[in-house]
């Protein structure tokens, strides 16, 4: 079987302007360390893998990669990867709702309008930093301590820490350090001023495998866990739009909102801009 590539969009306000991902379809037969070549060898942040199903509630299964290592969860890759079956002809078995299958286990994905929404998974971790913790992020992001309104872990896989600052502006002016001798997911997110498109900025700094700080364009992940935090200390009560990937020239767009069962729904637009077969790799004639 071939291997077909899609580079898809996600989050993006407009055509090229969210967090692409490379899709790749027609690996089932691939080692977990030829699924970590090929994604180093796109370097994007991540890179997905399409596959047949192995729960029978499933409609599909998906495998995330960064560029170090394989992730149970992520957000612009559950949504890509939905837009892409989806756009090969994918069908729910029941119901409305799409269920993918991923490390974290089932995930409810929803159509709603020209957005793809998935439900944001629990948190396997929660609770406050530690005060080292608290300190390592200050220093990280070049900050005073009194300049970091709350702290909390908020990890839904990645391993984020968030971080709250007081406004969008102070957020937007952050200079972080560019390398950190260990291994560091945090998030940060200060609210816009009334009347913008936008309620919150967001931005992602994590290290990779070389151990250099990366910027996130648009992080579904992080945004499915800042706002369970927002919303479980009231910092906010209704749905909004987070802006993320200013400082990197993309104007990236996550719709927050909560059922009335509580369940939070991190949504945003899919768009496909490259498709193809992938050529010269082994198994592939």
């Amino acid at each position: 079987m071939s291997l077909s590539v899609h580079m898809v969009d996600v989050f993006g306000s407009d055509v090229i302007s969210g967090n692409p991902l490379a899709v790749i379809v027609g690996a089932e037969t691939f080692a977990a360390e030829e699924m970590q070549r090929l994604t180093r060898w796109f370097n994007l942040s991540e890179t997905s893998f399409l596959l047949p199903p192995t729960d029978p509630v499933a409609d599909y299964r998906v495998r995330i990669f960064t560029l170090d290592r394989e992730m149970p969860f992520a957000g612009h890759p559950t949504l890509g990867t939905c837009h892409v079956w989806l756009k090969s002809g994918g069908v729910p078995k029941s119901g409305p709702d799409i269920v993918q299958e991923c490390g974290a286990g089932l995930v409810r994905i929803r159509r709603d309008q020209d957005r793809l929404s998935f439900a944001a998974p629990p948190l396997s971790r929660s609770g406050a930093p530690s005060p080292e913790e608290r300190m390592e992020a200050q220093q990280f992001l070049g900050i005073d301590g009194h300049e970091i309104v709350d702290a909390a872990w908020v990890d839904n896989g990645p391993g984020w820490l968030g971080i709250r600052l007081a406004s969008a502006e102070k957020l937007l002016s952050l200079k972080p350090a560019r390398s950190w001798p260990r291994r560091i997911d945090i998030g940060v997110i200060g609210p816009h001023a009334p009347g913008g498109d936008a309620a919150f900025e967001v931005r992602a700094f994590f290290t990779d495998h070389l151990g250099t700080i990366v910027e996130d364009p648009v992080t579904g992940s992080l945004n499915a866990s800042l706002a369970q935090w927002l919303f479980a200390t009231r910092v906010s009560d209704t749905d909004y739009i987070a802006a993320q990937g200013t400082c990197l020239g993309r104007k990236g767009r996550v719709h927050v909102g909560r059922d009335d069962a509580g369940q939070v729904w991190i949504g945003g637009q899919t768009r496909t801009h490259v498709e193809g077969t992938l050529l010269g790799h082994s198994g592939i004639e």
